[in-house]
């Protein structure tokens, strides 16, 4: 299982790198009065806010199954992923209602040289902070910190965006590059959003599990199949950091109990180790049997 407490000590890091980088960026915005700079801070107000349900949820997913969830609790992590794509579409309206501001009135900018370098080094902090929670999401299976780090690193490329646009501001006088600068990280912000909401509600509607894993269960029960043992009624979905499969094996009849019993040992071994994190529930049935076929569909 997942070491939750290492988790948790990620989202705190999240947390810390917000706050530095809402701080930087604010006093960026301050110095110059860009707007694109403006909205690069409105969007560490929800790094943070983000950052604080990621441990939230994560406390809560950490719990171990009991009886009202003998699942455990791991889709609390889909909670997470789910309000920070809200926030993000938010702070995507917020960013674009001051760039329409701005393009309608524009204002020169000041301290441009001080506000970027304050800007760059926020950047740089989402940067390291951001690759490290993808990595760390990735091996531990975690959509809270996946999204975390998603969200902290599509925030470096809007503020390279955010930079070229005061830059080029400061080399040709344009004013209006600013604003549309903006607009485009809003843009961009929004289809980060879309992606989380996308895959929270995948996982909060007990989608299956992504192609590429369903055919590694495949592949291990068509080589049964080879050797004259069937399966039907396969299904699979996937809960925070856990898979779950369900199948039901046809034997012969004429197999005894603990063959068909050691047969499903082997089988649901071979997909926890192609699957780590994976429950496997099996249903033994005889191939012979006319009633084996009638409980195919999910309701008998």
């Amino acid at each position: 299982m997942k070491n939750a407490h290492s988790l948790k000590s990620y989202a705190w890091l999240s947390i810390a790198a917000a706050l530095a980088t809402l701080a930087l960026k604010g006093v960026a915005w301050l110095l110059t009065g860009s707007v694109g700079l403006l909205s690069d801070a409105l969007e560490s107000v929800v790094n943070l806010a983000g950052a604080a349900m990621a441990l939230a949820m994560l406390t809560v997913a950490e719990r171990p199954a009991d009886e009202g969830h003998a699942f455990g609790h791991g889709k609390a992590e889909y909670f997470s992923s789910g309000f920070e794509g809200l926030l993000i579409l938010i702070a995507a309206a917020a960013i674009a209602i001051a760039a329409i501001e701005r393009l309608l009135h524009p204002q020169e900018l000041e301290q441009i040289g001080v506000g970027l370098m304050v800007s760059v080094l926020a950047s740089l902090i989402n940067l390291v902070v951001g690759r490290i929670l993808l990595l760390a999401g990735r091996r531990q299976r975690s959509i809270t910190l996946e999204a975390d780090a998603h969200h902290l690193l599509t925030d470096v490329w809007t503020s390279a965006g955010v930079i070229l646009g005061v830059a080029g501001v400061a080399a040709t006088g344009w004013l209006w590059l600013d604003p549309a600068l903006a607009l485009l990280v809003a843009s961009n912000i929004v289809w980060t959003a879309w992606r989380l909401l996308q895959r929270t509600t995948t996982g909060l509607m007990d989608g299956s599990l992504p192609p590429e894993q369903h055919a590694l269960v495949l592949n291990i029960l068509e080589r049964y199949r080879s050797l004259g043992i069937d399966y039907h009624a396969l299904r699979t979905r996937e809960s925070g950091a856990r898979r779950f499969v369900s199948l039901h094996v046809l034997v012969p009849g004429v197999w005894t109990i603990d063959h068909g019993h050691q047969l499903l040992e082997d089988i649901e071994r071979e997909i926890r180790q192609a699957l780590p994190h994976t429950s496997v529930f099996t249903h033994l049935e005889p191939l012979d049997d006319p009633a084996s076929q009638d409980d195919i569909g999910l309701d008998r």
